[in-house]
């Protein structure tokens, strides 16, 4: 298969890693400085572009590899407010886009388990349900899109939560997410119940970028020749 990069920071050098080792070819790579390559015939050239930049240039990429006829894969969080639209304009226009918050397996596992025990929780009003997520200060979005999915999660099957809010204070109603930036910490993600006389947690600590850059290409192997919006639940099946 034949790959563009968007995005050639440490996380595309170790995309690349990756597809080379599975057999893939990687024909072009964008960064800040070669925009005029999505109009080169080595990107129109790709089977699939995939995309990891930052959240105010990530719908702008998808549009550019769109007009070359080209599908994307993107990784890129913070831009969720404009999903309902891109999704309409992927329907209409017969577009490829493969989008997820966290590419990593083990994440998309902890997805799972967050919310089945969502699920359990509902009948034990006593506990309260917080968020914490950790990562490096190079980040750009708080809170982290893994952090926005998990509380969405927990929102489909927890009765007594409406909304979630960044910040340690939150309402009753309310899923306090607490956001941290320190180091080089590549994702830690907390979900703590907690009532006055115990408290339940579970933990995802993701150690380096190699899950993250192992689900692209899993995802861009995926969605090789497939038409319209498709996510990890699409490819994983859980």
């Amino acid at each position: 298969m034949k790959i563009a990069l968007i995005g050639y920071g440490k996380m595309g050098k170790t995309i690349e890693r990756i597809a080379i080792e599975r057999g893939h070819e990687v024909v072009c790579k964008i960064d800040v400085d070669n925009q005029s390559d999505f109009e080169s015939e080595a990107f129109a050239s790709a089977d699939v572009a995939i995309e990891f930049t930052a959240p105010s240039v990530a719908v702008s990429n998808y549009r550019k590899a769109w007009k070359a006829g080209v599908a994307v894969v993107s990784g890129t969080t913070g831009w969720n407010a404009q999903l309902p639209e891109i999704k309409a304009e992927i329907e209409a226009n017969d577009y490829t886009l493969f989008w997820t918050s966290n590419f990593s397996l083990g994440v998309n596992i902890f997805f799972e388990l967050n919310k089945y025990l969502a699920k359990i929780m509902n009948r034990f009003p006593n506990y309260n349900v917080e968020i914490s997520e950790t990562h490096h200060i190079h980040k750009l979005d708080a809170p982290s899109g893994t952090a926005i999915t998990l509380a969405e999660g927990i929102l489909e099957h927890l009765d007594r939560k409406n909304e979630w809010v960044l910040g340690k204070k939150a309402t009753e109603k309310q899923i306090a997410i607490e956001a941290i930036r320190e180091g080089e910490v590549a994702g830690i993600h907390t979900i703590k119940y907690g009532s006055d006389a115990d408290s339940i947690e579970i933990t995802h600590h993701s150690y380096n970028r190699e899950g993250l850059a192992l689900g692209a290409v899993l995802a861009a192997e995926f969605t090789y020749g497939k038409k319209g919006f498709l996510n990890m639940q699409d490819m994983l099946k859980f």
